[in-house]
């Protein structure tokens, strides 16, 4: 078969038909919803100079007018259409409903549009167009949705194709089962998951000029795997390339620099099989010829980096193409789609040269989810205050500090400088060993690159930035006093803690107390202007918020070192004998938050009409009823007295974004019905911390007995240092739960603008004001001064767009520890086993002891339901999901080491831990039975004679 010609520039391309048909030369990104994203990208790639077979179009009007249309559809498309209706979801809570029976209402539209009549001028057209390209030409008929090939999401293989079809007949048959295959259960899902209207969605079909292919498959002009742009991955068999998209064949498998061309690795493929072209129409899976050689040569694999780096360039993100090699020896390009898998590159704002490395502080904070827009303008104030007060110079502190980077909507700090100092090599990794264990790993793994040498051998630059922060926040004096007089120690820093929260109300000049965390109301009779709330809100991030840290880390820090030094005096490593002394901690804000909790339950236990709420409604049903003053009173007074203390506090709470416990109690009256479900005296929380501090003192006692054998003095030194373990170790928490209490305030002040905004029209919904920065919201608030009238459209379009982009960040699941500037995840790339005997996934361990119970995947702690002895298995946690610790009897999460927030409190609570476990979500099957191992940080499947549940008592 001879290549197809091409078009000479000037000649007639119109088409019979041309309102229904359209030739491939003449479509642009522009035309999607007439021609859908292959189409679209197919033209694009012609409009580029690239090889691409030609073709024709059948437009999305074709599809319309043969469904009866926006005015007469369907009526099975009418019903699906009705049933997944996307309504204006709450995207700030991220919260689902169940949905409809999808593949039941596919179904039915799939074999609605199969037999719906054929318009006698969508027949014509297509008879027509396919004569223009020869009499009875094999073709390939391949699906175009408006809905695929997007730079959001590929669609990839959602649709049907058909290839080698031959005469108007079979194509016109191919083409109402690509219609058909719109609505297949794959497509309709995918759609629905990403909140796509099925009303807005329709199908073109591109029928081309087949290629007489000899060798066919994949190129990704970027690393899938690794994320490492510049570097092409081409997989190629023999045959049509169906085997290779439909994973049928291993095939040979190549990655090059796509900028050189030079071929860096290459592996055969078995080959098997090949999809082979019949005569007279139709394809056939055929035995290949046994070999060992490539079917790709070098300089063809170079030819196709070549081509797919000029369509990169020319569509401006990465690509995955398919292609095909004719038997003159031809390259065509067959379809072109953005590669959507790919994280994005971080950037700094100062454009530094060079690779630079970034780490993921908020995977670091236990956080997957995106951050609102808001929510990263407050976190880059806060950033700009710590940079600011270690002497960088800061442009705009509104666009914090150069290091500052949010690729994926996520949190990312450039460490470059400091991997590449002595001082910074010796203290990250450690840090981050009890903070986020596998973070550290990776971090190791990067200082046996040549990139990240070492430049700065002394710690002179390290202290010349921490000094100042340590001088302005009294670090020294305040270790000194911790360790010499700790009960002193701990009586300033309750007067720091009053001191600050005092300010914030201060500040605030009236109100509920900061804590309180409620939705705006109570405001005082000379009301501040929105303006003064905004300028309010920046003032506490700017100037207030981060003083907090340095005020309280140090004792908590110094709790831990004394550890190390009780390891020193018992010689050798006994992390095994130390770590129970860290059971039951005094001065944990987040253990004193869960037992309060659980005594509100035990309240509700012993009260019967608050009892009979919880066994007849859900826990939303629960929180209408309290916002409408309707609950039981001794459940409604305990649960305001609860909220009035912790209501500040969030799943996800470092986004001012994201509701507060106030907000909204669901989560929270959740969890205490899961409480009530604990009937087992011996398992209640209370009892078990009560068992956990015995137990720690118990084992203080043993190791001060065990140090005093070795001499007196070391004894004496023995219980001095593990009593200031206990005493400041669980401060751990303190920082951040008074930054939290903080950042509620700023978002208090914000929901103040945002009422005002949304009553004035400006914006369309209260909660949009987080999806604006502080500069967006003073233009907002612009408007509301009389000023900028046209701003308020502009904004509410601009708003809408990004809750389009948050939700679909919501749904991304892998995000990476490390991103270097190239794109490049090291932890991909470096990736060693990670099993040390068949079926046991391995982590850091956390919490000592063995249980062997249920799973219970959990993504999102908001509605969960955890019953009593189930081990959670979690991506990650923050304070908000440590409520549903109390009845769990073990953890399992993807994130964390062995001092992160889920390890400190699963110690408390006594319960066994593994952290920092890779893809535990996915490889850990909800239900399964489990043993876990929180001292050897293994989990593997529970022999059949396991009894389930078989935790140890806290402190064994």
């Amino acid at each position: 078969m001879e290549p197809p010609a091409t078009a000479q520039d000037g000649e007639d391309r119109s088409l019979p038909g041309s309102r229904l048909v359209l030739d491939l030369r003449d479509l642009r990104a522009g035309m999607l919803a007439q021609v859908g994203g292959k189409a679209a990208n197919l033209g694009e790639l012609l409009a580029a100079g690239l090889p691409v077979p030609e073709g024709f179009c059948l437009t999305t009007g074709a599809y319309r007018m043969a469904t009866g249309g926006p005015d007469a559809l369907l009526p099975e498309l009418a019903a699906l259409h009705a049933a997944l209706r996307p309504d204006r979801a709450p995207a700030v809570q991220g919260q689902a409903a169940a949905g409809p029976d999808i593949p039941a209402l596919a179904a039915r539209a799939r074999a609605a549009v199969a037999s719906a009549p054929l318009p006698p001028e969508v027949r014509a057209a297509v008879g027509h167009a396919y004569a223009t390209l020869g009499p009875d030409v094999p073709v390939a008929v391949r699906s175009s949705a408006t809905a695929e090939d997007l730079p959001f999401a590929s669609f990839a293989g959602q649709q049907d194709t058909y290839l080698n079809v031959v005469g108007a007949a079979a194509v016109i048959e191919a083409v109402r089962n690509c219609w058909a295959s719109l609505w297949t259960d794959r497509a309709t899902t995918y759609r629905a998951g990403l909140d796509i209207n099925p009303a807005g969605v329709a199908l073109a079909v591109v029928v081309q000029r087949m290629v007489e292919v000899e060798t066919a498959g994949v190129l990704f002009t970027a690393n899938p795997v690794t994320g490492r742009r510049k570097e092409a991955v081409i997989d190629a068999s023999p045959g049509l390339g169906e085997a290779v998209v439909s994973g049928a064949v291993n095939p040979d498998h190549f990655v090059l620099d796509a900028v050189t061309g030079r071929v860096l690795e290459r592996r055969p493929g078995d080959k098997r099989i090949a999809v082979v072209a019949l005569p007279g129409g139709g394809t056939r899976t055929v035995e290949a010829a046994a070999g060992n050689g490539f079917c790709l040569t070098d300089r063809q694999a170079a030819e196709l980096a070549r081509l797919g780096l000029a369509a990169e360039r020319h569509f401006g993100a990465p690509q995955d193409i398919e292609w095909a090699v004719s038997r003159g020896g031809e390259l065509w390009l067959t379809q072109s789609r953005p590669i959507t898998t790919l994280y994005p590159v971080p950037r700094r704002g100062d454009g530094a040269p060079g690779t630079r490395a970034f780490l993921c502080f908020s995977l670091a904070q236990g956080l997957t989810r995106p951050i609102t827009p808001m929510g990263r303008a407050a976190i880059r104030l806060i950033a700009a205050s710590v940079a600011r007060t270690a002497r960088f110079t800061l442009p705009d502190p509104r666009q914090g500090p150069p290091a500052y980077a949010e690729p994926g909507q996520r949190i990312f700090v450039d460490f470059t400088v400091p991997i590449r100092s002595a001082a910074g090599r010796w203290i990250l990794p450690r840090v981050f060993d009890v903070m986020e264990a596998r973070s550290a790993a990776v971090m190791r793994r990067l200082m046996d690159d040549p990139a990240f040498s070492v430049t700065q051998r002394t710690p002179l630059g390290l202290l010349r930035r921490i000094l100042p922060v340590a001088v302005r926040a009294r670090v020294p004096e305040g270790i000194l006093r911790g360790f010499f007089r700790p009960r002193a120690a701990l009586r300033r820093l309750d007067r720091f803690r009053r001191d600050y929260e005092a300010a914030l109300e201060l500040e605030r000049g009236a109100g509920a107390r900061p804590g309180a965390g409620g939705a705006p109301g109570g405001a005082p009779s000379s009301a501040p202007s929105g303006r003064d709330r905004l300028a309010h809100a920046e003032g506490l991030l700017q100037n207030r918020l981060f003083a907090i840290i340095p005020a309280i880390l140090p004792l908590a820090a110094l709790g831990f070192a004394m550890l190390g030094v009780a390891g020193k005096l018992l010689g050798g490593n006994r992390w095994s004998d130390l770590q129970p002394v860290l059971r039951g901690l005094p001065n944990n804000v987040t253990t004193d938050m869960d037992l309060e909790l659980w005594r509100l339950a035990a309240a509700i236990r012993n009260d019967a009409q608050s009892r009979a709420v919880f066994a007849g409604q859900d826990s939303a049903a629960l929180a209408a009823a309290y916002r409408d003053g309707n609950l039981p009173p001794r459940l409604e007074a305990g649960l305001a007295r609860f909220l009035d203390r912790y209501g500040h506090r969030a799943v996800a709470e470092i986004d001012v974004g994201m509701p507060r416990w106030a907000d909204d109690p669901t989560h929270i009256l959740g969890v205490l019905a899961n409480y009530l479900r604990l009937d087992d005296p011996g398992l209640a929380p209370d009892v078990q911390f009560s068992n956990a501090a015995e137990a720690a003192e118990a084992q203080v006692e043993r190791l001060v007995a065990e140090a005093g054998r070795r001499g007196r003095i070391r004894g004496v030194l023995m219980r001095a240092v593990l009593r200031r373990a206990r005493l400041f170790a669980g401060l751990r928490e303190l920082p951040k739960y008074q930054l939290v209490l903080g950042l509620a305030e700023v978002r208090r002040q914000l929901q103040h603008v945002g009422s005002a905004l949304a009553e004035a029209g400006v914006l369309a919904d209260p909660a949009d004001i987080f999806f604006l920065d502080f500069d967006e919201a003073g233009r907002a608030v612009d408007v509301l001064d009389g000023g900028n009238p046209g701003a308020g459209p502009e904004l509410r379009v601009l708003v809408e767009a990004r809750r389009a982009e948050y939700s679909r960040e919501l749904g991304r699941r892998h995000i990476p520890r490390v991103l270097l500037s190239d794109g490049t995840e090291p932890e991909a790339a470096q990736r060693s086993t990670e099993l040390r005997a068949e079926g046991t996934l391995v982590g850091s361990p956390a919490s000592a002891g063995t249980v062997t119970g249920v799973a219970r995947v959990i993504l999102d702690p908001v509605g969960a339901h955890l019953e009593p002895g189930e081990i959670l298995v979690a991506p990650s946690t923050d304070p908000g999901w440590t409520p549903l610790f109390l009845t769990a009897g073990g953890l399992v999460m993807e994130m964390g080491g062995a001092n992160s927030h889920g390890a400190v409190v699963a110690r408390e609570y006594g319960i066994p831990a593994v952290v920092g476990v890779p893809d535990a979500t996915t490889r850990i099957i909800p239900g399964q039975q489990i043993t876990v191992d929180g001292g050897s940080g293994t989990i593997v499947p529970a022999p059949p004679s396991a009894p389930p549940g078989t935790a140890p008592l806290p402190g064994a």
